[in-house]
């Protein structure tokens, strides 16, 4: 289920709750292309199939860390729908830390829970704990908090 949110008491509801998951969104060879021309990393490990099923110890061809920690908004928005806001900003990611390569044709999604709500004078600040699960594999592919801050109209 989605959560609307409007205002600071409907975020500071949901403070110390699992607030969702995202919907599954399989990682492809054409994104990952895509991703390493954007970022100019083309290691092989990401964009030589044959080489990568040849060499890799995965058999295959992984996602970059970081196309997967870039596809956070969307998932982030199928999770929750903030509105009545002046702007959203990008505060932080800590405690980062990968767990397992995505192996290319996986499905990916994100699974969230409110840690913290604090009101800042009229801005709003969150910290959400964020998993990134990989579908039928035990650990995820990533997992860390993530920090949004967030100026609603009065």
């Amino acid at each position: 289920m989605k959560h609307i949110i409007e205002n600071f008491e409907q975020l500071k509801a949901l403070e110390g709750k699992e607030i969702g998951t995202s919907e599954w969104q399989q990682i492809t060879q054409e994104q990952i292309n895509k991703f390493a021309d954007v970022t100019c990393d083309h290691q092989w490990i990401h964009t030589d199939v044959e080489r990568a099923k040849a060499e890799s110890p995965f058999h295959g061809t992984i996602a970059h860390g970081y196309l997967t920690i870039s596809l956070l908004p969307y998932h982030w928005e199928q999770v929750i729908d903030v509105q009545n806001l002046k702007m959203q900003i990008n505060y932080g990611i800590e405690k980062l830390k990968f767990g397992l390569p995505v192996l290319t044709g996986s499905y990916v999604r994100v699974r969230a829970k409110m840690l913290s709500v604090t009101d800042l004078r009229g801005v709003v600040k969150t910290c959400i704990d964020i998993k990134m699960e990989i579908k039928d594999c035990p650990k995820p592919a990533f997992e860390g908090t993530i920090i949004f801050v967030y100026h609603f109209n009065k």
